[in-house]
């Protein structure tokens, strides 16, 4: 179906329309079409455009006669694409305290919502859980997942299609869901080039070039974003990037050896996969700097474009890859530093 292009605000005051990913959306139209076996669950570097993904998706399931739930606890958002009165009410209640129970409670109501729309007679339901994880913590991040699963498998009455989609970039929460066989993983990477340069041909004035942008973002859209908020001042997102992160404390934790390792990583991320460099990657992802147990490059693992094969420019290695170059820098200069 043609389905217009929503808009995102990209950095404050600058608001884009959505780019690229036909991929991905091709991938909801295919699970729409033939339903799921499991939850799908969309890992990939932070910022990369999930969430725009999962917004640009409730658009598109509702076009295809779906009641849609989309919640976000990080950005305060839930909404429903869906005219049952009674269900936007509840979720009209959950959301009037707004604290981060109210959001955790939120969380757990979506199963239920769901299932009262199951019990409503509704015959497609998608559920896109976007970020969900820190809201209830990550003890509770599988239980969830079998929630959402639950859906699929046992529907409180008879219905066409269930889509469960949950989204994350935490590298925690993936391992810990990862433990059951609840969830088939598909990985979302940063924008593609043309894709991304959609996205910089939207944004006014004076800037560096095209180039310039892609090198330093890897295509990372927030990253995009954020360079545009700082004037695109490199140095002070880098900057920010080291204090978000706390990438100083976590290098002066380091062992000699780990550093040494380290240093190699940022030449080749791929070096880690070693016995000597598994425990340091682990400590990579859960500070949110690489993505590791990246799949063949093969569209059907994907829940949008894959990466290249290789790209060393961009920190990007067969099997694991720093989030964004500057996430690769940010790290090397530390290590300078240090």
């Amino acid at each position: 179906p043609h389905v217009e292009r929503i808009r995102l605000t990209l950095a404050p005051g600058l608001e884009v329309q959505f780019a690229d990913r036909e991929q991905a959306l091709k991938k909801v139209e295919e699970w729409a079409e033939r339903g799921m076996v499991n939850v799908q669950l969309v890992f990939g570097p932070e910022g990369c455009g999930k969430t725009a993904w999962l917004k640009q998706s409730a658009v598109l399931l509702k076009e295809l006669g779906f009641d849609v739930l989309y919640l976000n606890p990080l950005e305060r958002e839930m909404y429903a694409e869906l005219d049952l009165p009674d269900v936007k009410r509840r979720i009209a209640e959950i959301l009037r305290e707004a604290t981060d129970e109210a959001w955790a409670r939120a969380v757990w109501a979506s199963i239920d919502l769901a299932k009262e729309l199951i019990r409503a007679g509704r015959r497609k339901i998608a559920v896109l859980a976007d970020d969900v994880f820190q809201a209830i913590g990550l003890n509770k991040a599988a239980i969830y997942v079998k929630g959402l699963l639950g859906l699929i498998e046992y529907p409180p009455r008879s219905v066409d299609v269930v889509v469960a989609v949950a989204a994350t970039s935490e590298g925690v929460s993936r391992r810990e869901i990862g433990r059951h066989r609840w969830a088939d993983f598909a990985p979302m990477w940063n924008l593609p080039r043309d894709g991304f340069r959609q996205l910089y041909d939207q944004i006014p004035g004076d800037k560096p070039s095209f180039e310039e942008v892609w090198k330093a973002t890897g295509g990372n859209p927030k990253l995009l974003g954020e360079l545009y908020r700082a004037k695109w001042d490199v140095e002070e997102v880098l900057r920010r990037l080291v204090d978000e992160r706390k990438i100083d404390v976590f290098i002066s934790g380091l062992g000699q050896r780990e550093r040494e390792l380290l240093g190699q990583a940022v030449e080749d991320p791929d070096s880690l996969v070693t016995r000597e460099g598994i425990s340091l990657m682990e400590k990579l992802v859960d500070q949110n700097l690489i993505v590791d147990a990246i799949p063949l490059r093969d569209p059907r693992f994907w829940a949008g474009e894959p990466p290249p094969e290789r790209d060393p420019e961009l920190g990007i290695g067969r099997r694991v890859a720093w989030q964004t170059p500057l996430h690769r820098e940010a790290v090397r200069r530390a290590l300078e530093g240090a």
